[in-house]
C-alpha cells in the first residue's frame, strides 16, 4: 500500500488518494490487453479492496472505474465487447393500483416481507418495475452489499418496496455522533447498513404502516445479513431530502436525526455541492452498537 494519502478523487463514497490512483494507472498501463473486469480484480487486490467475506469488490472497482474512465481521470482499454444500452422500463399490469387496496393495518396484517433475490427474475423484476415507477428517485442498481424486501398484505397485494446497500463512506455528522477515527471507519464500516429505498405504494394511506414496517424491517435484516455476507449489522442509515421529506416515520419508529449532508452526493469529485440536503437518520440495531462500532 502507498504511503502517499493525499485524497485525490471520491467515486461511490470511497475517497481515493494520490498513491491509489498511481498504482492504478501502473497497472492499466502494464497490461494494456487485460479486460477491464480484470484490471479491477488486480486493482482490488493490490490495494486489499476486498468484502468483509474476504471476496475482492471487483464490482464495485469495475463501476469505479468506469466512472472514472468517463471523467477522464483514467484510460481504460477499450471493451472487448459493446453491450446495448439498456432498454427503457415497462410497467406491466403488475404495478398497477389494486381495485381495493386495505385501509387499515389490522386489514392488511398479517404483513409478508419477502426478500427479494436473483436478477432478473419474477420478483426481482416487479421490484425494479415498482421502484421505477414509483419512488421519486427512480431505479438505479444497488452497488456492492444490498438487500431488497417486497412487503405484502395478508391477500398478496403489495404495499411496500424497500432496499438496502453498503453504507456510505465517510459522513462527517454521523462519523462524529459514532465516534469514529478514520481508521476506525474503514475498519467497522461494513457493520453499518444503508436504507437506501423506502417506497410505500402511492395508492397505499394506511396509519401508522412505514413505521410498522420499519420496526419488522430492524428485526429481520441483520440475520438476512448476516446468511449472505457474513456480517451481522449493528446500525443502519438513511438520507432524506429536504425539504422534501421530513423524516416523521424514522422519527415515529426510534431511528436518530444525527445532522445533515452539505449537498456533495456520493459522487461529487469537484466539490460542486449540486446534489439536495439530506437529513441524516440513524437507527442502532443493539445496545452495544456503539462500543462495537469503536472496537
Amino acid at each position: 500500500m502507498t504511503t502517499d494519502d493525499t485524497i485525490e478523487c471520491r467515486y461511490h463514497g470511497r475517497d481515493f488518494t494520490t498513491g491509489e490512483m498511481a498504482l492504478m494507472r501502473a497497472l492499466i498501463a502494464s497490461s494494456p490487453q487485460q479486460t477491464r473486469a480484470g484490471l479491477a480484480r488486480a486493482f482490488c487486490h493490490t490495494i486489499g479492496w476486498v468484502k468483509p467475506d474476504g471476496g475482492l469488490k471487483a464490482m464495485m472497482a469495475r463501476l469505479t472505474m468506469l466512472k472514472m474512465h468517463r471523467d477522464g481521470i483514467i484510460t481504460l482499454p477499450p471493451p472487448r465487447r459493446v453491450r446495448s444500452p439498456p432498454r427503457p422500463p415497462s410497467f406491466g399490469p403488475e404495478t398497477e393500483p389494486p381495485a381495493s387496496p386495505p385501509l387499515t393495518l389490522e386489514a392488511a396484517r398479517p404483513l409478508r416481507l419477502v426478500k427479494v433475490t436473483g436478477a432478473g427474475r419474477g420478483a426481482s423484476r416487479l421490484w425494479n418495475e415498482f421502484i421505477a415507477r414509483y419512488h421519486y428517485l427512480g431505479y438505479k442498481t444497488l452497488v456492492g452489499a444490498q438487500m431488497r424486501y417486497a412487503v405484502h398484505d395478508r391477500d398478496g397485494r403489495p404495499l411496500a418496496m424497500l432496499g438496502f446497500s453498503a453504507a456510505a463512506w465517510k459522513v462527517a455528522p454521523r462519523d462524529d455522533f459514532i465516534g469514529w477515527r478514520p481508521e476506525t471507519r474503514e475498519r467497522n464500516l461494513p457493520l453499518v447498513v444503508d436504507n437506501s429505498r423506502y417506497l410505500i405504494m402511492p395508492w397505499v394511506r394506511i396509519p401508522n404502516l412505514a413505521s410498522h414496517i420499519l420496526s419488522t424491517v430492524r428485526r429481520q435484516l441483520p440475520l438476512d445479513w448476516y446468511i449472505q455476507y457474513r456480517v451481522t449489522p449493528v446500525l443502519m442509515e438513511t438520507f432524506v431530502e429536504t425539504p422534501r421529506f421530513s423524516g416523521i416515520t424514522y422519527k415515529a419508529s426510534g431511528w436518530i436525526h444525527v445532522g445533515t449532508t452539505q449537498g456533495r452526493g456520493k459522487y461529487d469529485t469537484k466539490r460542486e455541492f449540486a446534489e439536495p440536503k439530506k437529513d441524516i437518520w440513524l437507527c442502532p440495531l443493539r445496545k452495544d452498537w456503539k462500543r462495537t462500532l469503536n472496537q
